[in-house]
């Protein structure tokens, strides 16, 4: 791989890098030896010159996002010999060749190694989100890396970082097939249907990061009437039926999505079941939610994205969690949930409590919960933890 530049860093500035976190922020750099842009390949050395580690350059505070470590440098094959490390983990997951399951998350970011990138896999397509500027760089390289690994079980790769890119303030980015073409599929998720529509859907198509997550609603929705809020395509929805909840409200701000939701039932054998689609905004729908759910589900998107953000964002969690909590059912679960990366696991349970004192309700929690094994994180990198939730149970 070409480098465009060597970063020493200050000296007592390094122990990070050693100790594997895969970010080297601005304030840690001494000098730099050649001129990196945004994106560029560079090598990271102590003070004393000793080499430690190779990633791409970013803006920012964060100036290299690390993925390689030494104290050797990266081999040929590089990005097809990491790609297959990520196959190989899930293949010892059971997560490939499952005859109940055939999405999975290959890729997530520096969870395996790969800072800035996230490939998804709908039974033979790959769907790639790059959100920095270097794995953009690269994509090309990564969908041959991809055929490599998968040989004629791959039909296409597809492209989609334009979104993320250009919240990150990166690289202005098209989306678009980097190998074959097919405009939507269908998986398996624990056995349930869910048509994918990675072109024109949110993140790559499906939040695979709730598949553990809807098995465990499926354990309570039995003979519940159930609420399904920032249903999305309804994940929670199909599961809930299947399960054998008495009624299912699926609620969505996105008449697109509901489409979505709507094909899912169909396929699922729902299509004429007891289910009910409400189109309208989620918060404005909690200010003045019936009191007949025994289920209600709020898995919002992010409220907080950036650390700036997240007073706000726990204002709005707190509202929406206060209105479930105070007209839900005696005795009734509540699912509740943060993707919002800024907010930690003791912020989140915080702010539950908060809403549940509010609320004047007695709240019991029943489990943690967060994303599926297929999104590892790093030990050296707790900030890849951003997925929380709990079910509750609500007296």
């Amino acid at each position: 791989m070409d480098i465009s530049a060597t970063i020493f860093l200050s000296k007592g500035r390094d122990e990070a890098v050693r100790r594997f976190h895969p970010w080297v922020f601005s304030g840690a750099i001494n000098r730099i030896e050649g001129k990196p842009e945004d994106g560029d390949i560079v090598e990271v050395y102590d003070s004393f010159g000793n080499y430690l580690a190779t990633g791409h350059a970013c803006t920012g505070s964060i100036a290299i996002k690390i993925f390689h470590f030494g104290p050797d440098k990266p081999e040929n094959n590089f990005w097809e010999k990491k790609l297959a490390q990520a196959y190989t983990l899930r293949q010892k997951l059971g997560f490939t060749n499952n005859p109940k399951n055939n999405a999975y998350r290959l890729v997530f970011s520096e969870g395996d190694g790969m800072p800035g990138l996230v490939i998804d896999i709908y039974d033979s397509i790959a769907v790639i989100q790059a959100h920095s500027t270097g794995m953009y760089l690269i994509r090309k390289e990564l969908s041959e890396a991809l055929q490599q690994v998968y040989g004629k079980k791959l039909k296409a790769v597809y492209d989609k970082s334009s979104e993320a890119l250009s919240k990150s303030g990166s690289t202005s980015a098209g989306d678009g097939f980097l190998y074959g073409n097919f405009d939507s599929t269908e998986i398996l998720e624990n056995g349930h249907r869910f048509s994918i529509d990675f072109i024109n859907g949110q993140k790559t198509g499906f939040f695979l990061d709730q598949r553990d997550n809807r098995a465990i609603l499926a354990r309570y929705a039995k003979g519940r009437n159930v609420l399904n809020a920032f249903c999305y395509t309804g994940g929670f929805s199909v599961y809930a039926l299947a399960a054998g909840a008495e009624k299912v409200t699926s609620l969505d701000s996105s008449r697109k999505a509901m489409d979505t939701l709507e094909e899912n039932l169909r396929i699922n054998g729902f299509e004429n079941s007891n289910h009910e689609n409400i189109v309208t905004d989620a918060k404005h729908y909690l200010g003045i939610v019936p009191d007949n759910f025994d289920l209600i589900v709020l898995d919002p998107p992010a409220f907080a994205k950036r650390h700036a953000d997240r007073h706000k964002g726990l204002q709005g969690y707190k509202f929406i969690n206060s209105a479930a909590i105070s007209k839900i059912r005696p005795g009734g679960i509540l699912f509740t949930f943060s993707c919002s990366q800024a907010i930690d696991n003791e912020m989140f349970v915080s702010m539950v409590m908060s809403a549940a004192i509010e609320a004047r309700r007695n709240v019991r929690i029943l489990h943690h919960m967060g994303h599926s094994a297929d999104h590892p994180v790093s030990i050296f990198h707790p900030e890849g933890v951003y997925l929380k939730g709990l079910v509750l149970m609500v007296d």
